[in-house]
């Protein structure tokens, strides 16, 4: 069978509900769910703060390092373990010297998830804010990118797709433009487990941020911060403490390397347990049969939507050009109430905003099925 068309829903815990909201937050697969219990009751059994213990632990961390560096082909000492993709972002925003006549270039502004742009904007008071125009499906002009970088440019900030329309933002070519002159930074919550492949060896970016509990299928509280070896020295740590420094013997205070630098007083560990067996059965499936089965699922669900009556697309029409994330309006109906009355219903979608406009997102995963889309299509019709 091929594995991009194979119904695996029963790999994840029974319900009877739709779900189609994976770009806030995913369902997780049962054996994540078992090997998180598992964990508790070994860790309290051979003692929370025990010698053994802390190897018992110490493991894990690094088998979620090594993982989530196969999935983005990094090094694992580049993997710093945060609590969501805000986290990350805190980290570059907060971490950067800026001068007082620095500026950075971000992308669409209020088009922008909050996450990825009010960290950016808490900044303006220090430094120039630059913003690269949009068309409709949140992209920009390459050469307008160009234009807009100065010699007091200090970072380039993007989202690698977008929370709203689905775009996926040709990153790899922006990666060439800005040839290791200007840093770059990447929110990859909306990629790094739906969009097949990934490699930020050919992204070229000197950071990236995501979390777990999106399309990796983890739990809530998991984050993920990709931090470039040669970058790193480029952050001032946000946090310090025992676990990221050290006292010198001439009385200073030291930074220790990749991934102590910035991995103060981490305690989640359930959460990354959790993390860890859910991206193995991601990368048992098989990433790019990850992208064929939300591909196939997305443009069944946008051909389908086309049928009915003064039905509104957002977003690229090219399905490369996208993720899963499928956003519409109807004529006359509110989009709120839209997803109200369809969750009475047992189906779960979302409202999210373009702008000012609020719009209904659904955003299946590789776990749905053909079934599901056909039903809320079909309760669609029937508003």
């Amino acid at each position: 069978m091929n594995l991009a068309s194979k119904d695996i829903s029963n790999d994840f815990p029974d319900s009877d509900k739709i779900y189609l909201n994976n770009a806030s937050v995913s369902l997780m697969p049962s054996q994540s769910i078992e090997a998180m219990k598992e964990f508790l009751t070994s860790y309290n059994s051979i003692g929370p703060d025990s010698k053994e213990s802390e190897s018992f632990v110490t493991e894990k961390l690094q088998n979620v390092r090594k993982i989530i560096a196969k999935i983005i082909s990094c090094q694992p000492d580049e993997v710093i373990l945060t609590q969501s993709t805000t986290d990350g972002i805190n980290f570059v925003a907060n971490g950067l010297s800026f001068e007082n006549n620095s500026n950075i270039i971000i992308r669409g502004m209020t088009h922008e998830h909050h996450s990825n742009f009010y960290p950016w904007i808490k900044l303006k008071e220090r430094i120039s804010i630059k913003n690269l125009i949009i068309d409709k499906n949140g992209f920009f002009k390459l050469d307008n990118l160009e234009s807009l970088i100065d010699d007091n440019t200090k970072l380039v900030t993007l989202s690698h797709a977008l929370y709203n329309t689905g775009s996926i933002l040709p990153i790899e070519e922006i990666a060439k433009i800005l040839q290791d002159k200007v840093p770059f930074f990447i929110d990859s919550a909306q990629t790094v487990g739906c969009i097949g492949e990934f490699d930020v060896s050919k992204i070229k970016c000197d950071f990236m941020s995501f979390n777990g509990s999106k399309w990796l299928c983890g739990p809530m509280g998991t984050g993920l911060f990709y931090c470039n070896r040669k970058s790193s020295k480029l952050l001032e740590p946000m946090t310090i403490g025992g676990e990221s420094a050290i006292i010198s013997d001439n009385n200073k205070l030291v930074f220790k390397e990749l991934p102590d630098k910035f991995q103060t007083g981490f305690r989640n560990y359930v959460g990354i347990v959790g993390l860890e067996s859910s991206a193995n059965y991601l990368l048992n499936f098989g990433m790019t049969n990850i992208r064929k089965k939300n591909q196939y699922l997305s443009n069944l669900f946008r051909e389908e939507l086309l049928k009915i009556p003064k039905i509104i697309l957002y977003g690229p029409e090219d399905p490369n050009k996208r993720t899963s994330i499928v956003s519409f309006n109807i004529k006359g109906f509110d989009s709120q109430d839209i997803v109200n009355k369809l969750e009475k219903q047992n189906i779960i979608l979302a409202v999210r905003e373009i702008m000012e406009k609020k719009i209904v997102r659904v955003s299946p995963h590789f776990f749905n099925t053909e079934s599901e889309i056909l039903q809320v299509i079909d309760a669609l019709k029937k508003l």
